[in-house]
């Protein structure tokens, strides 16, 4: 038995429209249930909204991702239930369908493309070390904190072409943003005070009044000529002679900030803790015969399933395991529950960093809003791996650890530990 585990939660009745759902881990024991009894079950909403239906099996949620004809994004990828004029006011090209979100993504894409995030292995490496050199001076540490909190935050604010010295006030209204269901990083929680006043801005959250105004900057040196990043490259014309307004780049710049921090944030943050609570892999991947990076990177992200569902709404009535989902009708994708799916991993409750073909489905495969960073998260993955191999002789959990309040994004917050330099 791990002392830490991943997951505390014992429950498998886990309420999963709770922000609370996830306090004690991912509720995997409820997903598992599901799974063998439920495959498509009918969710009432906590807080009042329309209910939804729960996707939980490997199988099936590969099958309804393929099929966006079917399940649309264009209104919404929460839970929660929103207006016309909600969803109008905050969507970002990922709450779009084709032709437009093909178009707006096409643009981008270039930017994040496995060849050019290649590129930038020596910066990641270097950061990697610089916060190393912090930790090891330390000996005990927040790892979230000291290392998984900073590396996406400095490496995204190269990305975008903003100062280095903006990058932790930015993540921090991210945090507010993505992370409105805890308190710990926002004063208006989304399920326990009124929001009404933000409804028509990104999350419902004030913080995006400051993040408004720092795109407006940024638009306005961009209209005046000016290169910023890869920032430039969404405002250019699109394939269908659109561009992307100052509204939705605002949006869209909301969504950067947040989403390119967070999950790979949460990704980092178990990798740590699987070092730090199963020595074996640390000596594993310390051994001069190690071969298997790009294994173990998928594997750590399997197991970490930042990013827990994407809702999707029908565009029609359709049958599924029986039962009738018709238009209009709110469909969760539990992409965390896949990658526990025994019928589709091979012991998916254990690491396995040599696992071969790891049909993992954090990144949202198989769909058309496969994550845009998906090949920046991976690479930052892997070479925190590396540096900690080459420069570690031990981690050790010192206290336990403590989880996000949210049932949209999975990961721990805080997670103490003590290390040894080789």
């Amino acid at each position: 038995m791990t002392k830490y585990p991943f997951s505390r939660s014992t429950d498998p009745h886990v309420d999963l429209s709770s922000q609370d759902a996830f306090n004690d881990g991912a509720p995997f024991l409820t997903f598992e249930r599901l799974r063998r009894e439920d495959p498509l079950s009918w969710m009432e909403m906590s807080n009042g909204d329309t209910g939804c239906w729960n996707v939980v099996r490997h199988a099936d949620l590969l099958d309804l991702n393929r099929q966006p004809d079917l399940l649309s994004s264009a209104s919404g990828i929460r839970m929660e239930d929103q207006s016309e004029e909600e969803y109008e006011a905050r969507k970002t090209f990922q709450e779009t369908d084709a032709p437009m979100h093909r178009a707006f993504r096409a643009l981008v894409a270039k930017a994040f493309s496995r060849s050019t995030v290649a590129g930038f292995e020596g910066q990641i490496r270097q950061i990697v070390n610089n916060l190393l050199d912090t930790a090891l001076d330390m000996g005990e540490f927040d790892a979230v904190d000291v290392i998984a909190r900073q590396l996406p935050m400095q490496m995204l604010a190269q990305i975008m072409g903003v100062p280095d010295s903006d990058a932790a006030w930015l993540v921090d209204k991210g945090d507010a943003l993505i992370s409105n269901s805890d308190p710990d990083y926002t004063d208006f929680v989304i399920d326990q005070v009124d929001t009404e006043a933000y409804r028509l801005l990104p999350f419902r959250s004030p913080a995006a009044v400051e993040l408004f105004d720092y795109a407006n900057d940024l638009l306005d040196r961009m209209d005046a000529g000016e290169q910023i990043g890869v920032l430039n490259l969404v405002r250019e014309e699109t394939s269908h002679g659109t561009r992307m307004s100052r509204d939705e780049f605002r949006n869209f710049f909301c969504l950067l900030v947040a989403a390119g921090n967070d999950t790979t944030r949460y990704s980092l943050a178990a990798t740590v803790h699987s070092l730090a609570n199963n020595p074996q892999l640390l000596k594993q991947i310390q051994s001069d015969t190690f071969a298997h990076w790009d294994e173990a990177t998928d594997e750590m992200i399997r197991w970490a399933a930042p990013t827990t569902h994407f809702r999707r709404t029908a565009t029609r009535d359709f049958d599924y395991h029986g039962k009738r989902v018709k238009a209009g009708d709110k469909v969760l994708l539990w992409f965390l529950s896949g990658n526990r799916d025994e019928t589709a991993i091979a012991e998916p409750y254990s690491i396995d960093l040599t696992r071969p073909r790891n049909p993992f489905l954090s990144f949202g495969q198989g769909g058309p809003h496969i994550c845009l960073g998906m090949w920046l998260a991976k690479l930052e993955v892997k070479i925190v791996m590396q540096e900690l191999a080459r420069r570690v002789a031990s981690i050790e959990q010192t206290r336990d650890h403590n989880y996000l309040r949210s049932n949209f994004i999975h990961g721990i917050k805080h997670l103490p530990v003590r290390v040894e330099q080789l």
